[in-house]
């Protein structure tokens, strides 16, 4: 059991996930014969699968810290390749939307607006920072206090531009507030974790 745990690691990990999620994008797309509706429905999975990566590696140092266990040492262990895959997932996201946009122009601008591109478009920047600072050179270049300086403020930025990209849609889909549920977890958890972490240093400073 411990050998098949650790194969499932590191970037294996993310290569198995990765090739998974590429292979259920052309699966989804090709039971609509490639057309505008299967690339939204491509569009729709990654959102979701996006939002999963993101909550699993947002959430992994709060449980780890709050309910250490084997399933939450081994997230947060894997807290680095299951970001990239979040990055992985909505790269697809992105390319699936692209190629709406090539197909099905008056949908495309129809589903869009500015401050979707605006906010969309910081979103993805943060992506591509968070993904480059994923690796030990590149982060050590960076120094400690700015790699955590970026990764908070991308992380919950990332989380509130979830939390209103799938938010807008409960007045058409009620289901759609499902997916806060994790979201609200998750700060929750490190909300909660944090207190923690400032309730012994206040009990030592008194």
């Amino acid at each position: 059991m411990p050998m098949r745990q650790n194969w499932f690691e590191g970037w294996r990990l993310f290569g198995v996930l990765t090739l998974i999620l590429i292979g259920l994008c052309v699966w989804i797309a090709g039971m609509r014969q490639f057309e505008v509706e299967g690339v939204r429905m491509v569009i729709r999975f990654t959102a979701r699968t996006s939002l999963l990566f993101f909550c699993l590696a947002f959430s992994a140092a709060a449980l780890a810290q709050l309910r250490p266990n084997a399933w939450t040492r081994w997230q947060r262990r894997n807290r680095r390749y299951l970001g990239v895959t979040f990055a992985a997932s909505h790269a697809i996201h992105a390319g699936a939307i692209v190629w709406f946009a090539n197909i099905d122009p008056p949908g495309f601008a129809a589903a869009t607006s500015a401050a979707s591109y605006v906010f969309g478009g910081i979103g993805y920047a943060f992506i591509i920072a968070l993904t480059a600072t994923s690796f030990d050179r590149t982060a050590s270049l960076l120094g400690p206090r700015a790699w955590r300086a970026l990764h908070l403020t991308g992380g919950y930025y990332l989380l509130l531009q979830f939390t209103v990209s799938f938010g807008k849609r409960i007045p058409e889909m009620p289901l759609y507030a499902l997916f806060l549920i994790p979201l609200v977890a998750v700060f929750t958890l490190r909300m909660i974790a944090m207190a923690s972490r400032a309730a012994p240093r206040t009990a030592q400073a008194g």
